[in-house]
C-alpha cells in the first residue's frame, strides 16, 4: 500500500547526504514523496547565489520526483533565533496538509544549530492525539553534522534501521552533484568518496553491499 512520506530538512542537501537513496527506493516503490525545506540563504547573500540555489533545488526535486516540495524560507543559521512556537506551528501547517505517514528528520545531536532546532520542532509535530496519521518518525545522519559533534553529553548516532540502497547509491551521488558548491574532493566530508564509504560501513553493518542507517524514534502499529 503507498504511502505518504516527508523529509524534513533544515537546509537543501540534508535530505540527500541522510536519506537519498531510501528516496529513490521508496519513489520506485510508488509511495508519495513530499519534502520540506526549513531554511534558505539569508539576505547576506547575493542574489545570483539565491537563483542559483533554487535552480539546484528544482532540479533535485526532479530527480527524487516529488510529489511536492514545501521551503518555509527562514534564514539559515540563524534557527536558534526563531521562537520555536512559530517553527512548530509552520511545520504543523504542512504536516496537515500533507499528512505523513512516515517521517524523516535529523538526529538532535548534530554539531549545527539548525539541526537540533528542526528535530524540536518536528517531534513537537508527531503527538499521536494531534497526527494521528502519524505511523513512523526516522532520524537520518548528516555527513559533517552528525559524525563532527563534540558535545560529550551527546550519546551519539546509534542506528537500528538499516535500508539496503545498493541499487541507488550511483545515482544518490549524481543528486548530490547538483549541489556543487556543497561537495569537495576527499577528505571532505561531503565527498564522493565520503559519501560511499559510509555506505558502504552501514552496509557492512546490516549484510548489505551498501545502505543508509536510520534511528527508529516512533512507530505505531494498527
Amino acid at each position: 500500500m503507498s504511502k505518504r512520506i516527508i523529509v524534513v530538512t533544515p537546509h537543501p542537501d540534508d535530505e540527500t547526504l541522510g536519506c537519498g537513496g531510501t528516496l529513490l527506493k521508496y519513489k520506485e516503490q510508488n509511495n508519495q514523496l513530499f519534502w520540506l525545506i526549513v531554511t534558505n540563504m539569508n539576505e547576506k547573500f547575493p542574489k545570483h547565489s539565491k537563483d542559483k540555489r533554487q535552480k539546484e533545488i528544482n532540479n533535485v526535486a526532479k530527480q527524487y520526483q516529488f510529489d511536492e516540495v514545501f521551503s518555509l524560507n527562514y534564514p539559515a543559521a540563524q534557527l536558534d533565533e526563531i521562537p520555536l512556537g512559530e517553527l512548530v506551528e509552520s511545520l504543523s501547517k504542512v504536516f496537515y496538509q500533507v499528512k505523513p505517514q512516515i517521517i524523516f528528520t535529523v538526529y538532535p545531536g548534530d554539531i549545527h544549530s539548525d539541526h537540533k532546532v528542526v528535530f524540536n520542532a518536528t517531534v513537537a509535530c508527531t503527538k499521536w492525539f494531534r497526527y494521528p496519521f502519524v505511523e513512523k518518525v526516522y532520524l537520518y545522519e548528516t555527513l559533517s553534522e552528525t559524525d563532527f559533534s563534540i558535545d560529550p553529553d551527546v550519546n551519539g548516532f546509534k542506528p537500528n534501521v538499516y535500508i539496503n540502497i545498493s541499487k541507488y547509491l550511483d545515482k544518490k551521488i549524481e543528486i548530490m552533484k547538483i549541489y556543487d558548491s556543497e561537495i569537495n574532493d576527499f577528505p571532505f566530508p561531503r565527498s564522493e568518496k565520503a559519501i560511499r564509504s559510509l555506505a558502504y560501513l552501514r552496509g557492512a553493518a546490516s549484510g548489505f553491499e551498501a545502505a543508509e542507517a536510520f534511528m527508529l524514534l516512533k512507530e505505531r502499529i494498527e
